[in-house]
């Protein structure tokens, strides 16, 4: 019997990315539902009661939370393919501090950016550079987090690039003049099928940024 995998999903989601690129790095097929998070379904309530949000992974009636949570049960759960964590345990544990680092450092002041104005944009801003340069740091001259292999750091934050155009439209900077390796790692993932499927167009990002503030009462 195949397994049947949903993921309940919203598009702009760089947390719902990560999903998505590790399902299609599985080559495992998904029924993708869009969810309205100014309208939730009564699927995304009852499948993550707790927090309410989406990603939620629903393989065969059981529902998974947490992005970086998921990712780990798709590589688990279905080990042939590329590996997405290493084996080795000190590396796995590297892997998911950096992943954990994204998630608490990275999502922080990017709404700023878009949705804030005046210091305390100014403000996010530098938080977001000095991240961001933290993670050069990491990266080094290695083509992505792990190596030469693709996996689980580089879906931690690769949703996030899409959103780049957007940030420095908003906050007028440049990401590439502050922090350049991460543009080229950026590139470099984006040639890979699953990334490629999975981002949608920064442009696309942009122009709904303004409904996105609307509805959310910023304007």
């Amino acid at each position: 019997m195949a397994d049947e995998v949903i993921l309940l999903d919203y598009w702009p989601s760089a947390f719902g990315m990560r999903t998505r690129i590790a399902l299609e790095e599985k080559d495992i097929k998904f029924d993708h539902r869009e969810q309205d998070l100014f309208n939730k379904s009564q699927i995304l309530l009852g499948m993550n009661p707790v927090h309410k949000k989406i990603p939620v992974l629903i393989h065969n009636g059981k529902p998974v939370c947490e992005s970086l949570i998921q990712v780990e049960y798709i590589d688990e759960t279905w080990p042939k393919g590329n590996s997405l964590l290493p084996s080795d345990p000190y590396q796995r544990a590297q892997a998911k501090f950096w992943g954990d680092f994204i998630d608490k450092k990275v999502s922080g002041p990017t709404w700023v950016l878009w949705g804030g104005k005046g210091e305390e944009q100014e403000a996010g801003k530098k938080e977001f550079i000095e991240v961001l340069k933290t993670l050069e740091t990491e990266l080094g001259d290695k083509t992505y987090f792990g190596g030469e292999t693709f996996g689980y750091v580089d879906i931690a934050l690769i949703g996030f690039y899409c959103w780049f155009d957007t940030y420095e439209k908003f906050a007028n900077f440049s990401i590439e003049a502050e922090c350049p390796k991460v543009i080229a790692w950026a590139k470099r993932c984006l040639k890979r099928e699953s990334v490629a499927k999975s981002l949608p167009d920064s442009d696309k990002i942009t122009k709904y940024v303004p409904e996105l503030k609307k509805r959310l009462g910023m304007e």
